[in-house]
């Protein structure tokens, strides 16, 4: 989450400084800043809250902008394709 580091230090806020702000520990900040486990919606939507930002702004991810491509059966000749 190299996002949720930038918005941090852009923001001038420490570690412990951020844990008090959205209530979650600052050691499972560092452990999302670091990479070390993904977060949870709930953590996310705390963190957004505290940032005044969405959960788009805090993952890596863009917005899906079109339809992803789909592998499945083919149905007409119900083999797998892709």
């Amino acid at each position: 989450m190299n996002q949720l580091r930038k918005l941090r230090k852009d923001r001038g806020f420490t570690l412990k400084a951020l844990a008090e702000l959205s209530g979650v520990h600052y050691v499972s900040l560092a452990r999302l800043e670091a990479g070390k486990f993904d977060p949870r919606l709930s953590t996310l939507r705390k963190l957004a809250k505290a940032f005044k930002v969405t959960v788009y702004d805090l993952i890596d991810d863009q917005p899906p902008t079109k339809q992803r491509r789909s592998y499945g059966t083919d149905k007409t000749k119900g083999r797998m394709v892709r």
